[in-house]
């Protein structure tokens, strides 16, 4: 690795905001960034080797980091979302059991295996794509909430999920190293509530503020690269350590300024270079190869469409609500990353599971953007009240963090 190799996957990362500059058409910025890594990568240029040590160590950061937004902007200590929390439970509880014969038809139509994973990546939702969505148009009312709630509660449980499914033989491995990685966050949270009181710590965040120390990002950052070295060490994925500390965050309730650090520093160089290396890493070639892989991407979206719209079907929501939950990024990705790296999946598989997240994001905003259209003709529950504003990690009371 050298600073012209970093320089050049830095402006790769660039493709995703170039991409994504259109008025008329929503294009989601990781994609951008994962067509530039395959456009650097192996499979057309060959400039840049996602397997080369310090590419790879500098992409786990990023994955971490990708984690910690995850986490972050879980909308933990909104109240109103509590009310929708039975509602979004059932939901999210409808799409796992559906998600299962649903993983099963991938594997068949796959060849065969990782029904397991499929079936965890259908039944995912991703809070990191939909909140901020839902706060651009200023969404609110009963169905929104519950939504948000459908989604949160299914990133957290195939979050969790991940490992195991990936490696079933190490399933218990997997849930003690999760378990230490889980109490540890909690003895973080109850540390910091009575801390974040403190007179001392009061006055160096004071400090911190006027003089630019950013105090709550190097705390929050040391909290998360200990809680990864826990999470090796323990023999679990760094996918919990980064979820873990965001989660955190999210439930003390960070300043404003500690999202805006975060995302500077996630979104800024991290998180792109994360996804950079990870398109690199995908065999896009072996999509066309393969019949079945392709066959496989296609039959991911379908499936993922469906399980959600018979799940709101089946409770008599909207069909637009079922299209807003639909949304895929971190569990897809986690899938990609872990399982190449630990063999478990070709890169052909990775590629058709990423592909059809890709395309989540776009079933995702579609279902966005039809309920915007639903509260502007004012039906039940659909005000513009902008009630995600509330999801926000900046929202709330300030944190030791």
């Amino acid at each position: 690795m050298s600073f012209g190799i970093l320089a050049l996957i830095a402006l790769a990362g660039l493709g995703g905001p170039l991409l994504g500059m259109s008025e008329r058409h929503f294009v989601p910025v990781v994609v951008g960034e994962i067509l530039a890594g395959i456009l650097v990568g192996p499979a057309v240029l060959g400039v840049v080797d996602p397997h080369q040590p310090t590419a790879v160590f500098l992409s786990e950061v990023g994955f971490a980091m990708l984690m910690l937004t995850v986490g972050m902007h879980l909308p933990l200590r909104d109240r109103r979302l509590a009310r929708a929390v039975r509602g979004g439970a059932v939901l999210a509880a409808l799409v796992a059991l559906l998600a299962i014969p649903a993983g099963l038809l991938a594997s068949a139509i796959a060849g065969g295996g990782h029904a397991a994973i499929y079936a965890v990546v259908l039944a995912s939702g991703s809070a990191a794509v939909l909140l901020p969505s839902i706060q651009e148009t200023g969404l609110g009312g009963t169905e929104v909430l519950t939504v948000m709630a459908q989604v949160t509660i299914a990133d957290v449980l195939t979050i969790v999920s991940v490992p195991i499914v990936l490696q079933p033989s190490r399933t218990w491995h997997a849930v003690l190293g999760t378990a230490l990685v889980a109490a540890a966050v909690l003895a973080v949270h109850f540390l910091a509530r009575p801390l974040r009181r403190s007179a001392w710590v009061e006055h160096a965040r004071s400090l911190s503020r006027r003089r630019n120390w950013a105090l709550d990002l190097r705390v929050s950052l040391v909290i998360l690269f200990a809680l990864a070295w826990l999470a090796r060490k323990g023999g679990t994925s760094i996918l919990i350590a980064g979820f873990g500390a965001g989660v955190t965050v999210a439930l003390i309730g960070g300043p404003k300024r500690l999202s805006t650090q975060v995302r500077g520093i996630a979104d800024g160089f991290f998180v792109p270079l994360y996804f950079v290396v990870l398109g690199a890493e995908l065999d896009v070639g072996g999509l066309f190869r393969e019949p079945s892989l392709l066959e496989l991407a296609a039959a991911l979206v379908a499936l993922n469409v469906a399980v959600h719209l018979l799940a709101t079907a089946s409770t008599r929501r909207s069909v637009p609500a079922g299209l807003a939950a639909t949304a895929q990024l971190g569990v897809p990705a986690a899938v990609a990353t872990l399982g190449l790296a630990q063999h478990v999946i070709s890169p052909g598989t990775a590629t058709a599971i990423v592909t059809s997240a890709l395309v989540s994001l776009g079933v995702c905003t579609i279902g966005v953007q039809m309920l915007g259209r639903r509260a502007a003709s004012g039906p039940p529950g659909g005000g513009l009240q902008t009630a995600a504003a509330a999801a926000s990690p900046g929202s709330g009371t300030s944190a030791a963090l």
